[in-house]
């Protein structure tokens, strides 16, 4: 008997992690996101010089996109085309972690560049509960990123 229960308690687990396996597999993860913007050269040299991100190929060479890379495994794809600048929720956002985050105060500062913080107060920082902290701005199209020094 004690060999049937041994034998059932195995056959479960094995199966509990080929299903967690399976789980897994089926997953999504980001591979893009996209922005619709009016001038492709200014807001290319605003993610590639003030967020730091770097170009990768893309296929059109049709010079309304650029395409950069976000993180090993993803991109962002700048596209012309917007006829005008929108307003966006701040709530609507993406972040971006920099492992030097007082290095890039310092260079938004030097830019000129506005920030703030989650309350809306200018040139402020905020402090999560977790101890991370964050800022955010809008890009030259008016999209909201919120930049923190999370470490992962």
């Amino acid at each position: 008997m004690r060999k049937i229960i041994l034998l059932a308690i195995c056959f479960i687990g094995i199966r509990a992690m080929a299903q967690n396996n399976t789980d897994k597999k089926s997953r999504a993860i980001i591979n893009h996101t996209a922005i619709y913007v009016v001038d492709l050269k200014k807001s290319g040299d605003f993610y590639q010089n003030i967020i730091g991100l770097d170009t990768v190929p893309e296929p059109f060479h049709d010079n309304a996109h650029i395409w950069l890379r976000t993180s090993p495994i993803s991109t962002m794809h700048i596209i012309l085309g917007a006829e005008k600048f929108k307003e966006y929720y701040k709530n609507q956002h993406t972040c971006f972690s920099v492992s030097e985050y007082d290095s890039f105060i310092t260079k938004l500062r030097k830019a000129n560049m506005s920030f703030e913080d989650v309350a809306g107060n200018k040139n402020a920082i905020t402090t999560r509960i977790d101890g991370v902290h964050q800022i955010w701005l809008q890009d030259p199209d008016g999209y909201w990123l919120e930049i923190n020094d999370a470490k992962f």
